[in-house]
């Protein structure tokens, strides 16, 4: 390695702001009685989600060890199977293919459950959190409530959940977005594509949308409601910050997503994952009902210090690791 790229991309302030960012997280955590908990980084199934792809890791012989977890998800619901109470974890996580401006492979990741309550009370825990971490830093404006329904008839003219699947395609094109063709009838590929492009960057950068109701075809791992998932997701303007569920608990359910998953897969050509079996043998046994968010911090980092980039909020991203 020669000249300086031995040195950190973020600077000695913002790695204390960091540090004083997670030390106010816990506090508040403390505050609301959750448990801070551990989970393997290093786990034996990959993600079934058509979305990401786990880092494999395999022994000096060629022997697979595992996988980099991308969440500690399921852990953290295992606990809440064995009678955990209200859980946090602050978490380096990891996804396979993620580089860019808001991505670095490897990230931190708060995530937390909350026993007894649904994803809108736990959008107002966000909202505290949040304003906790950034005391003294930003100042929100009132935090917004959006459906996904209502968001993408404000920025496209179009339901992007009942509406016919053409008039999302036609809308995208009189935008201006180069709709792939491979994209034609898919509509939860071209809503993430409107929401992507037009959707999310038209929400105001001084204060959080929590954007919620998702299609029911987007639910991951959340309840469904008639038409719509039990799911949210809280962005500042354009970035995401935060992805939450009232979660789901029937494991037969949660066992055919992961089927329709492994379908999907097969489809375009992703490679296969078994599901974790011990996650659905957790659920079989009884999921309290809960919800749970994760929250990308080194994105709340970025927004407290103004940074245009996630290198300048952490000490040594990829390419310097």
């Amino acid at each position: 390695m020669s000249g300086a790229a031995w040195r950190p991309t973020g600077s000695l302030e913002t790695l204390r702001l960091r540090a004083l960012m997670l030390r106010r997280a816990r506090e508040y955590f403390a505050a609301t009685d959750a448990l801070e908990v551990e989970t393997p980084i290093l786990v034996r199934s990959a993600v079934t989600d058509v979305h990401l792809e786990s880092l494999e890791v395999r022994r000096a012989g060629g022997e697979r060890a595992g996988f980099l977890h991308t969440s500690p998800e399921y852990a953290m619901k295992r606990l809440l199977c064995a009678g955990a109470p209200d859980i946090y974890q602050v978490s380096k996580v990891f996804r396979d293919g993620e580089r860019g401006r808001l991505h670095n492979p490897e990230f931190t990741m708060i995530e937390w459950y909350r026993l007894g309550i649904d994803h809108h009370a736990l959008m107002d825990d966000v909202e505290r959190l949040l304003s906790h971490m950034f005391a003294g830093r930003v100042s929100p404006a009132a935090s917004r409530h959006l459906t996904y329904r209502a968001a993408f008839e404000a920025s496209l003219g179009v339901d992007p959940i009942d509406g016919p699947v053409d008039e999302l395609t036609s809308a995208l094109a009189a935008r201006g977005a180069d709709v792939p063709a491979v994209l034609a009838g898919e509509r939860d590929a071209l809503c993430d594509l409107g929401l992507s492009l037009y959707v999310a960057p038209s929400f105001p950068a001084d204060r959080i949308t929590f954007l919620h109701a998702f299609p029911a075809s987007q639910a991951a791992l959340a309840r469904i409601e008639g038409a719509v998932a039990a799911r949210f997701e809280a962005f500042w303007g354009s970035i995401e910050l935060a992805n939450g569920f009232d979660e789901l608990g029937d494991a037969a359910e949660q066992a055919a997503r992961f089927a329709g998953d492994t379908a999907q897969r097969a489809r375009t050509g992703l490679p296969s994952h078994a599901p974790d079996e011990a996650f659905l043998a957790a659920l079989g046994a009884g999921l309290p009902r809960c919800s749970g968010v994760a929250l990308g911090f080194d994105r709340a980092v970025m927004i407290a210090t103004g940074a245009r980039h996630i290198d300048e909020v952490v000490a040594f991203p990829a390419e310097r690791a």
